[in-house]
């Protein structure tokens, strides 16, 4: 896409002057689009049943993209806004950033990749251009410019990205993936591709590229650029990650049927995205919730693995020109700071109410509820989780006058969970399945880990483990659970275990991991040191491997072997 555009009308998009920054901005400013009166009296939904068994897709993260040539780069202080997990953060953990056409532009984006590379996050990249040797121009109807890559030039082309894959390597961003082209169907100002040399470069050339590869990022969701793919076995084979748009995407076309019947093995990302334009600030209330219902259909209709904002600083961004986080990004961070990477969709009634949309997500025994409340009138929702207990509930609330606010803790009895969601907002629930106090937003793997106490107590029976893997063609998500079946509270632990030969951890959360692969530990960090008896404790990681895709055999904490189930 270009600089700035509107949001699509009828198929097509307008270029869009570049807007000014509001220069009245405060702190926290609400602009309001429309205003009613709260209903009096609290509406009643029905229940929303959560099934944490009924597992869906495994989420790789949430996020936005960088480009230093168009929009300017993040500040250092952005960088650790956009990638960090505390409060006042947006917690996103994808990065998307340009392939450079000429070699002499790489390093624009690289400050921005490596930063968010060092608070954990994914980054992969798409191009807009093959370098200009390599282009050819023809006649596409009334287009007598349009530019199109030379097949003479299909094998260089997969080298060019190969190159920048090794680039950024080099500099300490392993990329976990790259595209084929940016939007190829809508390409008046960059390079066009049909379906069908999408399918042939894919066939006869992606194999030599060195990391994953995306295809098509369609602009509109558009099947019949995907549906190719699918349908042909060599192509798919050298695909890892179907990509799309929703550029003016109607919700009764984000299922995708046919990648449920052809896609095993692959991922299913949104690419690119702002919702619901780019000429409204994103401070303007109660629109910011349209972001809201947006992310929450993605997840449940759609089943993205992923979802990726636009530039993510912008006056109609999740973070504002002066680097604060705006209303949407608020909406954002109440999925990002609490879905992270390697967590998976789980079964949820996903509309109990009119204007009312729910969904779940699991890792290890914690469960996190989104709950959006689109409508004038507070509603007060049951939620029942299915085989679990009585645990403590923490919750962040996002609308009118607050962003991402930590409420009240509450909890939940025998599986069950009665809250009040008020008029026009959002609420992030956490609470565990196996009992105790209500856990805290995961962060991403921190590179400066706060220290550790020295390991104490942990007395009488060896503690619980079980680990659960999510696999794809060369890499995988592990989560792991760890329970004090002890009689005494353990401060400070490091959960050791044995990675199988040619698996190597990229990124983690909850721990600091040392080293990256083979006897590999795992210490806890400043917020969950203490483990008391009965508690459980959920960390994580996702890796790369060689094709060898076993579990560890066997578990120790603080040196004493545990039962793994």
């Amino acid at each position: 896409m270009t600089r700035d555009q509107n949001e699509p009308v009828s198929g097509e998009r307008r270029l869009l002057s570049r807007r000014s920054v509001l220069a009245t901005m405060g702190a926290l400013p609400v602009i309001t689009a429309a205003t009613s009166v709260l209903g009096a009296t609290e509406a009643a939904a029905a229940t929303a049943t959560i099934n944490p068994s009924a597992q869906r897709q495994t989420i790789r993260g949430f996020g936005g993209m960088t480009h230093a040539a168009w929009a300017g780069d993040l500040t250092a202080a952005q960088r650790d806004t956009a990638f960090g997990n505390g409060d006042g953060r947006l917690g996103f953990s994808v990065l998307r950033i340009p392939v450079g056409e000429n070699q002499s532009d790489w390093s624009r984006d690289l400050a921005t990749a490596k930063r968010a590379v060092e608070l954990g996050a994914t980054v992969f990249a798409s191009p807009w251009n093959p370098p200009a040797g390599m282009v050819e121009t023809f006649t596409r109807g009334s287009q007598t410019n349009a530019r199109r890559l030379k097949y003479s030039s299909y094998a260089a082309y997969a080298q060019h990205l190969n190159d920048f894959t090794t680039y950024m390597r080099n500099n300490g961003v392993n990329l976990y993936a790259i595209s084929v082209q940016n939007e190829p169907d809508y390409a008046q100002d960059w390079t066009w591709w049909t379906s069908a040399e999408i399918v042939r470069f894919l066939r006869e050339n992606a194999g030599s590229i060195g990391t994953r590869i995306i295809a098509p990022e369609s602009f509109q969701y558009v099947k019949s650029m995907s549906d190719p793919i699918l349908n042909d076995s060599t192509a798919l084979a050298n695909v890892d990650i179907i990509g799309a748009h929703l550029y003016g995407t109607p919700y009764s076309n984000f299922p995708y049927p046919l990648f449920q019947q052809k896609g095993a093995g692959k991922e299913l990302w949104m690419t690119e995205v702002y919702y619901p334009n780019s000429t409204d600030s994103a401070d303007t209330w109660p629109q910011a919730l349209d972001v809201g219902e947006h992310m929450h259909r993605a997840m449940v209709d759609a089943e993205f693995q992923t979802y990726v904002w636009w530039y993510i600083r912008r006056s109609y961004g999740p973070m504002r020109e002066d680097g604060q986080i705006s209303k949407r990004g608020a909406i954002m961070a109440q999925f990002a700071r609490f879905v992270r990477p390697g967590y998976v969709r789980i079964d949820a009634t996903a509309n109990p109410a009119p204007n009312v949309y729910v969904s779940a997500y699991r890792s290890g025994n914690t469960v996190v509820i989104v709950a959006i409340n689109k409508g004038t009138s507070a509603v007060s929702q049951q939620f029942t989780v299915a085989n679990a207990g009585s645990a403590g509930v923490s919750s962040w609330l996002t609308d009118a006058s607050r962003n991402v606010a930590p409420q009240a803790a509450t909890s939940m009895s025998n599986g069950s969970l009665t809250v009040t969601l008020p008029a026009r907002s959002m609420t992030t629930f956490v609470t565990s399945l196996s009992g105790g106090s209500s856990p805290s937003p995961s962060p991403i793997l921190s590179p400066s880990p706060s220290p550790t106490p020295s390991p104490s107590g942990g007395t009488g029976t060896g503690p619980r483990v079980a680990y659960t893997m999510s696999t794809w063609n060369n890499g995988f998500t592990a989560g792991i659970s760890i329970t004090n079946t002890g009689t005494s509270t353990i401060n400070g632990w490091t959960l050791a275990f044995t990675l199988p030969s040619g698996q190597s951890i990229t990124s983690g959360w909850n721990v600091t991991y040392s080293p990256s692969s083979g006897q590999v530990s795992a210490s806890n960090v400043s917020y969950n040191a203490t483990l008391a008896p009965g508690a459980t404790v959920d960390i994580g990681f996702q890796a790369t491997h060689t094709g060898n895709t076993a579990e560890p055999t066997a578990f120790t904490l603080n040196g004493v072997p545990c039962t793994v189930v």
